[in-house]
């Protein structure tokens, strides 16, 4: 039995503006996705947030995105795979750079909001993701969205030597063809905790769920997300940390 991962965006703090409650959700999750400035996260908030993560022993992820602080993220831009690229080294160094007078180092890199759904439709894009991950260290994974079999995915990670790790998410609703529902569409994040668990328990267990139209999907996944600005995040964190562990007999 493969055990899932638990994984949570955090760090999206910034200035007096408050997200999430890293302090307390912070034990509870095995992956941690920082935010790098670029949608949230001033550089105090990026080094306690690495500070935490240190003291849990929790993986630090890079949660990268087009330079949108005003939309979080969550706005497409029209970026040149070059900007990509650049936009892309220039995050993960400063959040290395806190990494490393921690004592540890980044462990995956996972795009943020719109940067992220935009690598599922342009290959000039993800290319350009998967060489900056490349470049920065060999052998640092990318995490992207699970959906069928990745094979686009796979053929262009190899080509350019990037491991993968491929997650899927609890609280968001799916399209049937394994994207997920975008935001502006009524129902496409869930607000009923039965339904998150459900369906996150679905995931772990690779069982088939409803997709939002009702059809139904399947997915493998090696790490699941959580949101930290969904409303429920740590009372939804502690119940998933709960049945996973159960389930895997910790």
């Amino acid at each position: 039995m493969n055990r899932i991962l638990l994984n949570c965006d955090m760090g999206e703090s910034f200035g007096a503006w408050q997200m999430g409650d890293d302090a307390h959700a912070m034990p509870l999750v095995d992956q941690a996705n920082l935010a790098c400035g670029f949608h949230a996260g001033d550089p105090l908030t990026i080094q306690r947030s690495v500070t935490l993560a240190v003291s849990h022993g929790v993986s630090i992820g890079a949660h990268p995105s087009y330079p949108d602080l005003q939309g979080f993220g969550r706005r497409h831009m029209t970026c040149t795979a070059a900007e990509v690229s650049a936009l892309l080294l220039y995050q993960l160094g400063a959040l290395d750079g806190f990494c490393r007078v921690a004592g540890t180092q980044l462990a995956y890199v996972k795009p943020h909001g719109a940067l992220y759904n935009d690598l599922l439709s342009s290959d000039e894009l993800l290319s350009a993701v998967l060489h900056a991950c490349a470049a920065f260290r060999p052998g640092l994974p990318l995490m992207l969205l699970a959906r069928g079999d990745n094979q686009r995915e796979r053929q262009l990670a190899d080509e350019a030597g990037v491991p993968l790790l491929l997650e899927a998410f609890a609280d968001r609703a799916y399209l049937a063809d394994g994207r997920l529902a975008p935001r502006t569409q009524a129902g496409a994040v869930h607000d009923d905790s039965a339904q998150i668990l459900a369906q996150a328990l679905a995931i772990a267990q690779g069982q088939p769920f409803a997709a939002i139209d009702g059809t139904p999907l399947q997915l493998r996944a090696d790490s699941l997300c959580v949101h930290g600005d969904h409303p429920q995040a740590l009372a939804l964190l502690r119940r998933l940390r709960a049945l996973l562990d159960a389930r895997h007999g910790a």
